[in-house]
């Protein structure tokens, strides 16, 4: 059911067709995602299946078949009762090195407007070294994008020449091509390896980000482990957006172990589900996972209420700065709601630091929990991004009722804010003129 090519596109003609009376009750769906979670929660809500090229309202697509259908060359438009689930251009966000570029621009933007989030202090390195650091938008790890940044990669590498990097190609997911390094001649000796036919995987041309690596993570009997939280977009000018509770840790298999031995042992150091499942310690029963909740509870239990609460105050600060990063350079439209999968590491000093957002995170259920948990997560976005009316309809809002938020909470909504401060201006206004 993929859009692969041209003649399996939506047909342009669709919105010439006359509505009537049975098509404006009936929801139609297409999907790319043979998935149980997704169908099961569409039928249920009496909605019935269609093919890409059919009259559809709600598509649950691949991101690369909804760039498709935003291209210029389908040549097709959305009509009013239409929805779909990528931005066109979510890549900004969920790229690895479009990230860090817009997050680097959103700073030195603030910066120069001499906003007080991008204030800087001086930090002291483990070698003495004094370097500059961002007191509160420090909350990626010091990225370069390879090749481009090598230069300014070595400078800081050289700072501190026995500190670990973790090298990520930029449009892959689920771990594949990561690896460790913690001298340069490593990189020295990748980067010549890599344009060897021995390395066709690493294509010379692909670009790669190289991250200083976290390596004092959090803990939990002895295993590292990083956050899976979901956050729902619904728009990006006002930015709309929505936390899922029900997010989840994910462990590695084996204890965490800094030494040189370890460096290349990705049991140790990715969190990924998909590459711990072939481990031999993997547990197929809890997957590996922790439920947000009961995470919170342990740290509750370790390190007290307030020091949890400021945390997780810290997690959504930083998820909402990353949104408002992209902001201004996202496709916003109407049609187009999004779920993005955060990952997020805390390390021993309770600091979060963001590392990748994930345009189709996995709808894989691991185990029967997860499976709930991912029923309920497509549940309430559908409960969101629809009106209450329950027909998709682009020229809506995007203001849910409390009831229709199920198990999302608010991190921001610019246009409810705005609101507030113009009621509170003008009941300020009326109180002065009494």
């Amino acid at each position: 059911m993929a859009l692969e090519n041209k003649k399996n596109l939506p047909t342009a003609h669709n919105k010439h067709l006359m509505p009537t009376p049975e098509r404006e009750k009936r929801v139609t769906y297409c999907t790319d995602l043979e998935k149980s979670v997704i169908m099961t929660n569409f039928e249920r809500r009496g909605w019935v299946q269609v093919g890409p090229e059919d009259e559809w309202n709600f598509y649950w697509s691949f991101t690369q078949n909804c760039r498709n259908i935003f291209s210029i060359e389908s040549g097709y438009r959305m009509n009013d009762n239409q929805m779909i689930n990528h931005f066109p251009n979510h890549y900004e966000l969920s790229r690895k090195d479009l990230l860090v570029k817009n997050i680097k621009r959103y700073r030195k933007e603030l910066e120069r407007e001499g906003n007080p989030l991008a204030e800087k202090t001086e930090v002291t390195l483990p070698n003495g070294q004094i370097v500059t650091r961002y007191i509160h938008l420090d909350f990626i790890p010091v990225t370069y994008v390879l090749p481009a940044d090598y230069n300014m990669f070595v400078e800081e590498y050289r700072k501190s020449p026995q500190s670990t990097w973790i090298m990520k190609p930029c449009g892959k997911s689920q771990g594949a091509g990561i690896f460790l390094i913690n001298k340069l001649s490593k990189l020295k000796k990748w980067s010549r390896e890599a344009k060897t036919p021995l390395h066709p995987q690493l294509s010379s041309k692909e670009c790669y980000v190289i991250s200083r690596y976290i390596d004092n993570p959090l803990l939990i009997g002895g295993k590292k482990f990083d956050l899976r939280l979901y956050v729902l977009v619904t728009s990006f000018r006002p930015l709309k957006a929505y936390l899922f509770q029900h997010g989840f840790c994910r462990f590695c298999t084996v204890k965490y172990d800094t030494s040189v031995t370890e460096l290349d042992n990705m049991y140790v150091h990715l969190t990924n589900v998909s590459v711990q499942k072939h481990g031999g310690d993997y547990n197929s029963l809890h997957g590996g996972k922790m439920s947000i909740q009961n995470f919170r509870l342990y740290l509750q239990g370790t390190r007290g209420r307030s020091v949890t609460e400021k945390l997780f105050a810290e997690i959504h600060w930083l998820i909402v700065h990353s949104l408002k990063a992209v902001a201004p350079v996202m496709a916003n439209d109407r049609h187009c709601f999004e779920c993005y999968g955060y990952d997020i590491i805390i390390d021993s000093a309770l600091k979060p630091w963001l590392i990748e957002v994930n345009a189709s995170p996995s709808l894989q259920s691991t185990t029967h929990n997860d499976r709930i948990l991912k029923y309920k997560l497509i549940d309430n976005i559908v409960s969101v991004v629809v009106p209450s009316g329950g027909i998709p309809d682009a020229r809506w809002n995007k203001i849910p009722s409390e009831e229709a938020l199920g198990d999302f909470e608010v991190l921001i909504d610019e246009e409810l804010i705005e609101r507030e401060d113009m009621n509170s201006r003008y009941n300020k206004y009326h109180r002065f003129k009494q």
